[in-house]
């Protein structure tokens, strides 16, 4: 009888518009071979994702869905469990690929998979159920440029084959799984724009008018990560708004985060009124690369959102970053992965109040500090990388990059700027806090 071919199935695997656009222009660009069916796995990852749009249903989507033979739903596949904590038992794995198999009509076909931040549900689930699938990861955004968050079993790192991203920050290479020596490819940004502009065009007919050459703020609904209150990120908004208005901007569009609760651009409304300032709130949850297309924003504000490179790198477009000082202190632990995409709004955009001592670090020493961070961060993953932190430290620890390193984390590490070893002993000295407390009452008593 005659050998028959498998049929080769390729997955790719987006959670957001944004993702799923970046597929778009990688496909176009010829960055994937060929392949028999090109399946596109939705994942729906927001808190509540049984009131939150799924990509698939965003307003944008349908030039998008063309690149692909299906679109299949993640959290459908997996209900009634949420796609970012479920995980199959080992010994389960097995009966969940068949299941799949069936579910989504493989057979018997050599599957390929296209997976977003690798290190975490769902896409690691999705790795770990197809055991014997290379796989290739695309960077939804700036996490490219941060060490991977967790150790991967190298039975799922091992069979990675190369990384895809964006040029969101020229000359900067990418850390994300370096540790398996995967290459770094780029998604040429002209492919990239074109495909932002058939998306564009396609929101049209839903888009309220937007003012033109307005100041843009860019929400990113960091509470529901719990890196500040709700609280705290209205006052983030409030402070977007206040840099806004000093720099000479009587017209401003907040675009909140697709998944935030409506009351935040309340407070917003309210400031606005008392400012005087013409300010229009969009609910429709489209990307802010739209408006960069349509609106031509005279700024755009921001903390630490991928659409402020977005903006500057393939738009041209003036950005200033706010609240990234916060973030530095509030992230934990200190391997959280969004510390990279902070430190990059912090030490390259423009400082929104144009206070002194915020100028942008110098760009020639930029992937030395990106090295020293992501060492900081990963040291077990990265041992290599101790003599260029070490170097980075000793000649550029300043008042404008200490905040970059916690002093703890640098003492632990035994790296320059932590505690000098020779008093290293002192915090776990109980003689030591004996007298410390006891000089710290004596000095309250005397002011009393």
């Amino acid at each position: 009888m005659p050998r028959t071919t498998r049929r080769t199935t390729r997955i790719f695997c987006a959670s957001t518009l944004y993702g799923a656009a970046t597929l778009a222009a990688a496909i176009e660009s010829g960055l994937f071979g060929e392949a028999d069916r090109r399946l596109l796995l939705v994942c729906n990852t927001s808190t509540t994702p049984e009131t939150t749009p799924a990509l698939d249903a965003m307003p944008g989507f349908a030039p998008l869905r063309d690149h692909f033979d299906a679109v299949l739903s993640w959290n459908e596949a997996i209900s009634p469990f949420h796609p970012g904590a479920w995980a199959p038992r080992p010994d389960d794995v097995p009966l969940f690929e068949r299941h799949l198999r069936l579910l989504w009509d493989l057979g018997e076909d050599r599957v390929e998979l296209v997976l977003e931040s690798l290190q975490v549900a769902p896409a690691l689930t999705v790795a770990e159920l197809f055991t014997d699938a290379p796989i290739d990861v695309y960077a939804d955004g700036l996490m490219s440029y941060s060490p991977t968050r967790n150790k991967l079993d190298p039975l799922v790192g091992g069979r990675v084959r190369r990384l895809l991203h964006l040029d969101l920050v020229p000359g900067l290479t990418p850390l994300l799984l370096t540790e398996f020596d995967v290459p770094a490819h780029l998604v040429p940004a002209p492919a990239f724009r074109t495909v932002l502009g058939r998306l564009t065009a396609a929101v049209l007919p839903e888009l309220p008018e937007v003012p033109v050459e307005a100041a843009l703020l860019l929400g990113q609904y960091l509470s529901a990560l719990n890196i500040l209150s709700a609280e705290e990120e209205e006052d983030l908004h409030v402070r977007m708004l206040r840099g806004a208005v000093a720099r000479g901007h009587r017209t401003v569009v907040f675009k909140p985060h697709p998944t935030a609760p409506a009351r935040y651009g309340r407070a917003l409304e309210a400031e606005a009124e008392k400012l005087g300032v013409a300010l229009t709130v969009l609910d429709t949850p489209v990307l802010a690369e739209v408006l960069f297309e349509t609106a031509r924003p005279a700024l755009v504000v921001g903390c630490f959102s991928t659409a402020l490179f977005t903006a500057s790198a393939f738009y041209g477009l003036p950005v200033a970053r706010t609240g990234t000082e916060r973030l530095l202190g509030r992230l934990t632990p200190y391997q959280n992965s969004n510390r990279v995409p902070v430190v990059l709004a912090d030490a390259l955009l423009p400082d929104l109040e144009g206070r002194a001592g915020e100028e942008p670090v110098p760009a020639d020493t930029l992937n030395e500090l990106v090295t020293a961070v992501g060492f900081a961060m990963q040291p077990r993953l990265h041992p290599a990388l101790r003599p260029a932190a070490t170097q980075f430290l000793s000649g550029h620890l300043g008042a404008r990059t200490r905040r970059y390193f916690h002093k703890r984390r640098l003492t632990s590490l035994g790296l320059p700027g932590g505690i000098p070893e020779r008093l290293a002993f002192l915090p776990r000295n109980a003689t030591a806090r004996r007298v410390v407390r006891r000089a710290r009452a004596l000095r309250k008593a005397v002011r009393r």
